[in-house]
């Protein structure tokens, strides 16, 4: 397993971010926080308020806010990244159903608002192929109002960066179209489960303008990086993946993601060192809330769920 970077300058813990830590754990006690598999996540309110103070601490030269995020909820991140689902893949013991159900669970997500009739397929309507731009097509939704809350800011610089997600999104209903056809994906008969719908009502939700660009920015940053980490991990010296699956693994592992994803860490950060503490805690929220559902869908795509 990959060691997680508490700084992204490779430094040591600070004496202060160290100190707080500490703090929020005595404060979390015994009973506090879930265990993973249990019930549903659920934060204290005494640990969010220790960990905006950490978050300062963060960036006034202990590391930034999302790398101390990582590091405070360290488990919950590996959970999500170094999922039995993917490690499977890494040493070859994948059973290929699964990775096809992965597949189908993308892809079903958006069945869902096909039922709820929330969109129109202009050119596809009666083709299956509707379903398997489904899932991208709500990520184009979610990122569509994360540009949009980014235009109403005084600096726009983060624009350019944006953009370029959704420009790679075509790219990717491409790609999705012909995995389909190479797993003889039957989209006609899937159904939406619940892991689906739950990401969906999730990313829906930030057409609220009442949930600010930081909170939107930070959500794009995690729900990206979380698919970069895991595919990395795959494509590590010494993996056995599949060679039909490396393919996939290249696609969200790459140095060149990565590096689109260090860009909206930055973005992240800077926000988040500018935002008020209330929007800081709804940041966090929204991370820990997306480690969760990424949880859910690799269980989900495993059969363990």
């Amino acid at each position: 397993m990959t060691p997680l970077c508490i700084d992204p300058k490779g430094r040591k813990e600070g004496k202060t971010q160290l100190t707080l830590r500490r703090q929020w754990r005595a404060q979390r006690g015994p009973g506090k926080h879930d265990e993973y598999g249990a019930k549903k996540l659920h934060v204290h309110g005494d640990a969010l308020s220790c960990l905006s103070q950490l978050h300062t601490a963060a960036m006034e030269g202990d590391g930034g806010t999302a790398a101390a995020w990582m590091a405070t909820h360290r488990g919950m991140y590996e959970r999500a990244t170094r999922h039995p689902f993917t490690v499977s893949i890494r040493d070859g013991s994948v059973d290929l159903a699964a990775f096809k159900r992965w597949l189908v669970s993308i892809f079903s997500a958006f069945a869902y608002q096909l039922i709820q009739g929330d969109y129109t397929y202009i050119g596809l309507s009666g083709s299956c192929y509707g379903q398997d731009y489904m899932f991208v097509r709500e990520f184009v939704a979610f990122l569509a109002s994360v540009l949009l809350k980014c235009c109403k800011q005084s600096d726009s610089s983060d624009m350019e960066t944006i953009l370029g997600g959704l420009a790679s999104l075509s790219d990717e209903l491409s790609w999705f179209k012909k995995e389909a056809a190479k797993w003889s994906v039957d989209l006609a008969g899937i159904s939406p489960l619940s892991s689906n719908m739950e990401y969906c009502r999730f990313l829906q939700s930030f057409d609220d303008p009442e949930i600010s660009y930081t909170v939107a920015i930070t959500t794009f940053w995690i729900i990206e990086t979380v698919y970069q980490d895991s595919f990395a991990s795959c494509i590590e010296e010494g993996n056995k993946t599949p060679a039909e699956l490396l393919g996939t693994c290249q696609r969200w592992g790459s140095p060149e993601f990565k590096q689109y994803c260090q860009s909206l860490q930055r973005i992240a950060d800077r926000c988040l060192a500018n935002a008020p503490p209330d929007v800081v805690k709804n940041a966090e929220e929204a991370f820990l809330r997306v480690l969760e559902l990424e949880i859910g869908f690799w269980d989900m795509s495993s059969s363990q769920s």
